[in-house]
């Protein structure tokens, strides 16, 4: 079992760079794309234990904001701004299916917030290549009705007990999700999950959906040599 490398990185989405945090291994089973759209440089508590149990179960993961950092300071709309943020992680996606090593990995995301919209308009149009998505509280009901009809994989909604935005926002999206799908809701739960046991709760939940339904990777192409 290989120690995690953690490297900072820049990755052009269309005409932006985004902040990403990589944590890769070579023996990862899945790279686990962490989307939000806060400082990323400085992660909240909230997304370092999630990143850290997906690591613990072997995941690489890749933590990106959706925005700039001159879009965090000047523009606090732009974290509504859906269709932007799906194309940015679109562009996500490409950079990782052109990296060597990785584009081969069996792929989830996992967002929270408003990028839960984001997430949802991405898996849509990437079939083909997200295998899992897991929306943790958030606004994924700003992708609209007919990107979250158009989710294949299996997709798991983890909400928290006593988040007023449960009936309004997340529970019909739920309903519009045509694939396999799971809610889970942590009970005790406020909205940032700041209560003691409730993050972990979320965090054990997430890993567990990706183990589940995120496939092996491919082994290793053999070598065939000739003995002739």
């Amino acid at each position: 079992m290989y120690a995690f490398r953690h490297t900072s990185l820049s990755i052009a989405a269309g005409p932006v760079w985004l902040d990403g945090l990589f944590a890769h291994a070579p023996d990862v089973r899945g790279i686990v794309v962490l989307v939000q759209n806060g400082n990323i440089l400085h992660a909240d508590l909230r997304e370092i234990v999630i990143a850290n149990r997906l690591e613990t179960a072997r995941f690489a993961t890749l933590a990106v904001d959706l925005l700039t950092r001159y879009e965090e300071q000047r523009d606090p709309d732009s974290r509504y701004n859906v269709p932007s943020m799906a194309t940015r992680l679109l562009g996500v996606l490409d950079w990782i299916d052109h990296q060597p090593g990785l584009e081969t990995l069996p792929l989830g995301i996992a967002a929270s917030g408003t990028p839960c919209g984001a997430a949802v308009r991405a898996t849509a149009k990437r079939n083909d290549r997200v295998g899992a998505l897991v929306c943790r509280s958030g606004r994924p009901d700003l992708a609209g009705g007919g990107p979250l009809r158009q989710v294949h994989c299996p997709a798991r909604f983890i909400v928290a007990g006593d988040d007023p935005g449960i009936s309004r926002y997340q529970q019909p999206a739920f309903e519009l999700v045509p694939s396999t799908r799971d809610w889970r809701e942590v009970e005790g739960a406020d909205e940032h999950y700041r209560r003691p046991g409730t993050l972990e709760q979320a965090a054990r939940l997430t890993v567990e959906w990706f183990e589940s339904h995120l496939p092996a990777p491919p082994p290793p192409a053999e070598i065939v040599t000739d003995d002739a």
